[in-house]
C-alpha cells in the first residue's frame, strides 16, 4: 500500500464535509487524525467522502471497542495507528491485512524492535527527539524494516526533508504546510516533502515525469524541477519544465490544461508522476487524447458515451437509451442473462462486450464515471468484514445454486433478521408522483371482504421451510452442545475469535464502560420497568372457603430458570434485556440468562453487558438465532438449561420457541408468539398531522416486513392529505427510508365515519401498538379488545413504550393480541393453588365427590374419599 513522503495531521473535531479539508491534503502521503470519545462519527464521514480518492489514516488509541476500529477500516482508513495493549488483538482478524496496522509503542517499551517481531505492522515513533535519532532506529531495525512514522515537537522543514531523506514519514500538522515555492520559517514547504527523496541521473538535475488520467492511463512525457513542481502545487494545474522555455504551464495556450489531482515517484524515486484531470482536446499537441495515440478500450467507450449525452445525434440508439430508462433496463438484463448462456470464448467475450456497453451508458446517464466505479472497487477490497457472496433467491433458484449453505445441510443462513432495504428503482411504498404515500380506503366505498384483505399482514416464510431449517440446528445442539453453538457463531455472526459460547457474571467493568448519559437513560427506564412490574405482585395469597369446611387457596411462586432472547446482529437492542430482565428480577427468578449475538470480534455492546448486570443475569449466551434457543433449552456444557424462554426475534426463533416448547423432554415454555413490529393509529380531528406520521413511522423504521395502519376518523380530503404529506416529508428525512419504503408498501389508511367503526376494525386486527390520538382516549380504551398494548393521547408516543415509561415492549404481534398477553410480571409467575378440608368439610362435600367418580367408573377416586368417611363414623363423627 502507497504511503506517500508525508502524512497531513488534521483535527477531527470540527469536520463536516470534504471542502474543510486543506489542499496540502490532496498531494501528502495522506491524513491523519486521531480518534476521540466525541469524533468517532466525523472519522466515518471522512472516510465516506475521501475513500478511494485520499488514504487515511486513524489513531485509535482512545477506541474501547475492537469492533469499532475494525468498522473504520470497513469503511477504508487505509491504516489504524493501535497502542501496545490493542496490538495484539489484531493480529488474528480474518481477512485483516496486518500491514493497515501501525504499532505505538508506549514509554515502558524498552525494545520496540522485539515487539515487532513475528508482525508485518508499522512502526509510529512520537515526539522524538531529533531526525538523527530517527537514523540510528532505522539503521538498526535494516532495510526490510517496516513502514516508520515520526512525529516532532517543533518539526522544522530541515527536520522533515531529512526524515524523508531516511524513508521515514514524517506526521505533519495542516497549519505548518506551505503550498507556496517560499514558506515563512514556521512554515514547512510541501515541495520540499515531495523532492526529497527524488533522484535524478542527469547533469541539469531534471526529473523525468509521467503524466497519467485519473484511471493511470500514460498521457505523455515531460520533465520536472522543484520550481515547476511547487508551481503546480500552488496552481493546482499541471505545470511542468520546458528544456526550450522553462517554465510551462501546460494548457496556457492551447486551453488543453490539467487539473492537478496528486504527484507521486515510481519505487527507485527516479520518475515523478502526475496524475491529473485533463481538460479540453486531450493532452498531446496533435490534439489527440494521449501522445500514444487516443484512448481504447472502456476509457474511449466513456470518452463516446459522455460525449453523446451532451449532444447525441437525434434519433441516435445511444441517445434513445440516455431517454428511456426502462428500455436501459431491460437491455442489461438482456445481455447479462445471454453472457450466462455463452459458451464459447468469442461468444463470452461479445456478450461481455454488449453487457459492459448498457452497462456504462447507465453509469454515465447518472453522472458516474469509470474512476468512481475504479474507486468503488478499490474501496471493497479493503474490507475487513466479508459477504458470503451468495446468489439472490429468484437467480439462484434459476440456476439451481443453493445458497448461504450451513452446518448438517441447512440451506439458510440463521442470523438476526436484517430487513433488506428496497433498491432506489424499487417503486416500494411510492405513489404514482413518487411521494412515499401508504394505500388509502375509505371503508363506506368499500365492501368488508376488501378491507379484510387490506389489512392482511405481509406473508411470512412457509412454516415448512423455516422448519426444515430450524429443526436440524435443534438436533445438533442437543447432540454436540458447546462445539455446535460456537460454530453456528462463528458461521453466522463471523466471530471466529470467539473460544466459549458463555459469559458469566460478574461480568468485567471494562466489558460495560460506557458514556454517563446512557447509562442515566438505562437507569431510569430500569427504575420505571421495575415500579409498574413490582405493583403487579400479589399482596398475599388468595384465600376461599367454598363450603364450610373446605378452603381453597391460591400462591404464587417464581418461575426458577429463566432465558431471555435479546435480538442483537446490527442493531443494538439494551431496552429488550431491560423488558425481559426487570421483571424476571423483580418476580424472584433464581436464575437469570440471557442470549444475545456477538458482534464480529467475538464482543458483545456494552449496553448489553450492563443491562445484564443491571438485572442480575447468571450469563450471557453469545449466540442468536434458533441456536440460542435450542441451547438454552436443553442446556449445553456450559449454557445453564433453562424453564422458560422469553423474548422477540426475527421468523427462526419463533419458530425454534414454538418446536423447543412442544418437546417434552426438553420441559421448556415459552412466552408467545411473534412476528413482525406492527402499530395501528386511530386519529379524529383534534390529532396533529406531524404526530400521527411520526408515530406511523416508528414502527415502519423496523424493516420492509412491518405494517403501520392509520384509521382516520370522520376526517376530510385535506385532513388525510396533511397526514400524508407529513409521512412523506418525515420519512424522506430518515436515515433508513428504503426501509420504510418497504414497510408502507402493504401498509394502509382507513377513512371511517365514527369512533364504533374504528375500534371494530382495530379489535378485528388486534395490534401490537394501538396508539389512540382521539379526543377522549380514555372513553375509547374501554372499548378496546384486542390489543398488545395502548398509549393514549398525543403526548404518548409509542417510544416511550419501548423505552423508558415502565409498560413492557415485548408484546404479541401479526393477530396474537386476540389470544396473549404481552410480557407482564404474571410471565415469570406460576400459580400453585391448595385445599384444606376439615373432616366436617369431607362429610360436606364428600358426596358429590363419590357420584362423580361414580359417573366417571374411577372407583379408586371414590373409595379416596368413602374410606375416610368410614373411619369418621367408626370414631363417632370424630377425626
Amino acid at each position: 500500500m502507497a504511503t506517500g513522503s508525508f502524512l497531513t495531521a488534521i483535527d477531527l473535531k470540527d469536520y463536516s464535509d470534504i471542502s474543510q479539508l486543506p489542499k496540502t491534503a490532496v498531494y501528502a502521503g495522506g491524513l491523519y487524525a486521531t480518534i476521540s470519545a466525541g469524533n468517532i462519527d466525523n472519522a466515518f464521514r471522512l472516510l465516506k467522502d475521501t475513500v478511494g480518492r485520499h488514504q487515511v489514516s486513524l489513531e485509535v488509541s482512545n477506541v474501547q471497542l475492537q469492533q469499532d476500529v475494525i468498522d473504520l477500516l470497513d469503511a477504508g482508513a487505509a491504516r489504524i495507528f493501535v497502542s501496545s495493549t490493542q496490538a495484539s488483538g489484531f493480529s488474528q482478524i480474518p481477512n485483516l491485512d496486518t500491514t493497515r496496522i501501525v504499532y505505538c509503542p508506549d514509554g515502558a517499551s524498552a525494545d520496540v524492535t522485539a515487539d515487532l517481531d513475528g508482525t508485518s505492522f508499522g512502526l509510529y515513533l512520537q515526539n522524538v527527539g531529533s531526525a538523527e535519532a530517527v537514523g540510528s532506529i532505522l539503521h538498526e531495525m535494516g532495510k526490510k524494516r517496516p513502514t516508520v512514522y515520526v512525529s516532532k515537537s517543533g518539526m522544522s522543514e530541515s527536520d522533515a526533508v531529512e526524515l524523508c531523506r531516511q524513508d521515514a514519514i514524517p506526521i505533519i500538522p495542516a497549519t505548518r504546510l506551505s503550498l507556496d515555492s517560499i514558506a515563512s520559517s514556521e512554515e514547512i514547504r510541501v515541495a520540499a516533502l515531495l523532492l526529497a527523496r527524488a533522484k535524478s541521473d542527469r547533469p541539469d538535475g531534471l526529473l523525468t515525469t509521467l503524466v497519467a488520467d485519473e484511471r493511470g492511463t500514460a498521457l505523455g512525457l515531460v520533465y520536472s524541477n522543484e520550481e515547476s513542481v511547487a508551481e503546480s502545487l500552488r496552481s493546482g494545474r499541471g505545470v511542468y519544465h520546458s528544456r526550450k522555455r522553462g517554465l510551462w504551464r501546460k494548457g496556457d495556450t492551447s486551453g488543453d490544461w490539467q487539473e492537478l489531482l496528486r504527484i507521486d515517484f515510481d519505487c527507485d524515486n527516479d520518475c515523478l508522476r502526475f496524475v491529473v484531470r485533463q481538460q479540453g482536446h486531450g493532452f498531446c499537441h496533435l490534439q489527440t487524447a494521449t501522445c500514444f495515440g487516443d484512448y481504447h478500450g472502456l476509457s474511449k467507450l466513456q470518452k463516446t458515451l459522455q460525449s453523446r449525452k451532451r449532444s447525441a445525434p437525434e434519433g441516435s440508439y445511444t441517445a434513445r437509451l440516455f431517454s428511456d430508462p426502462k428500455m436501459l433496463n431491460a437491455k442489461i438484463m438482456e445481455e447479462a442473462s445471454e453472457l450466462c448462456e455463452a459458451t464459447s470464448k468469442d461468444d463470452i467475450a461479445a456478450e461481455a462486450a454488449d453487457l459492459l456497453y448498457f452497462a456504462l451508458t447507465k453509469a454515465t446517464a447518472a453522472g458516474v464515471t469509470l474512476e468512481d466505479i475504479e474507486r468503488n472497487l478499490d474501496a471493497k477490497s479493503v474490507k475487513v468484514k466479508r459477504r458470503k457472496g451468495d446468489a439472490k433467491g429468484p437467480y439462484a433458484e434459476k440456476f439451481g445454486v443453493t445458497t448461504g449453505a450451513a452446518t448438517n445441510g441447512n440451506t439458510a443462513t440463521i442470523r438476526e433478521a436484517e430487513s433488506k432495504p428496497k433498491s432506489k428503482d424499487d417503486p416500494a411504498g411510492l405513489d404514482k408522483d413518487g411521494k412515499i404515500r401508504m394505500r388509502r380506503y375509505v371503508t363506506a366505498k368499500e365492501t368488508p371482504e376488501t378491507i379484510r384483505a387490506a389489512l392482511q399482514r405481509p406473508s411470512q416464510k412457509s412454516t415448512e421451510k423455516i422448519m426444515a431449517i430450524v429443526n436440524p440446528i435443534i438436533k445438533d445442539i442437543q447432540t454436540r452442545g458447546d462445539k455446535a453453538l460456537l460454530e453456528y457463531t462463528h458461521k453466522f455472526e463471523k466471530a471466529t475469535s470467539l473460544t466459549t459460547p458463555v459469559l458469566k457474571a460478574p461480568f468485567p467493568a471494562s466489558l460495560m464502560q460506557l458514556p454517563q448519559e446512557t447509562i442515566d437513560a438505562i437507569d431510569i427506564s430500569y427504575e420505571n420497568i421495575r415500579k409498574f412490574h413490582a405493583a403487579q405482585k400479589e399482596e398475599k395469597p388468595l384465600e376461599v372457603e367454598t363450603m364450610p369446611g373446605v378452603v381453597c387457596s391460591r400462591f404464587s411462586r417464581p418461575i426458577e430458570r429463566v432465558g431471555l432472547y435479546v435480538p442483537g446482529g446490527t442493531a443494538v437492542l439494551p431496552s429488550t434485556g431491560l423488558m425481559l430482565g426487570a421483571p424476571a428480577q423483580v418476580a424472584g427468578c433464581k436464575k437469570i440468562v440471557i442470549a444475545s449475538p456477538p458482534r464480529a470480534d467475538g464482543s458483545l455492546t456494552p449496553e448489553i453487558v450492563y443491562v445484564a448486570h443491571k438485572v442480575g443475569a447468571e450469563s450471557i449466551v453469545l449466540a442468536g438465532g434458533a441456536q440460542a434457543i435450542a441451547a438454552m433449552a436443553y442446556g449445553t456444557e456450559q449454557v445453564s438449561k433453562v424453564d422458560k424462554i422469553l423474548g422477540p426475534g426475527n421468523q427462526f426463533v419463533t419458530a425454534a420457541k414454538m418446536v423447543v416448547s412442544n418437546d417434552t423432554t426438553a420441559n421448556v415454555s415459552i412466552d408467545m408468539p411473534a412476528g413482525p413490529s406492527e402499530v395501528l393509529v386511530i386519529a379524529d380531528k383534534t390529532a396533529n398531522p406531524a404526530f400521527v406520521a411520526s408515530d406511523l413511522l416508528s414502527q415502519a423504521e423496523h424493516g420492509v416486513d412491518s405494517q403501520v395502519v392509520c384509521i382516520a376518523v370522520d376526517l376530510d380530503e385535506n385532513e388525510v392529505q396533511a397526514i400524508e404529506d407529513e409521512l412523506h416529508k418525515q420519512a424522506m428525512a430518515l436515515p433508513r427510508v428504503d426501509l420504510v419504503r418497504g414497510a408502507i408498501d402493504h401498509s394502509v389508511t382507513l377513512v371511517v365515519s365514527s369512533i364504533k367503526e374504528a375500534m371494530e376494525l382495530s379489535n378485528a386486527y388486534a395490534p401490537e401498538h394501538l396508539i389512540l390520538q382521539i379526543a377522549d382516549p380514555l372513553a375509547a380504551r374501554d372499548m378496546v379488545q384486542n390489543a398488545g398494548s395502548v398509549f393514549l393521547g398525543q403526548w404518548t408516543p409509542e417510544s416511550v413504550g419501548d423505552y423508558s415509561a415502565g409498560v413492557n415492549h415485548s408484546l404479541p404481534t401479526y393477530g396474537y393480541a386476540k389470544q396473549y398477553s404481552g410480557v407482564n410480571l404474571g410471565s415469570y409467575i406460576k400459580h400453585i393453588t391448595s385445599a384444606n378440608l376439615t373432616a366436617q368439610g369431607l362429610k360436606n362435600v364428600g358426596g358429590a365427590v363419590m357420584r362423580l367418580a361414580e359417573v366417571e367408573e374411577l372407583d379408586a377416586h371414590k373409595r379416596a374419599v368413602s374410606i375416610r368417611l368410614s373411619y369418621l363414623e367408626q370414631q363417632g363423627g370424630k377425626a
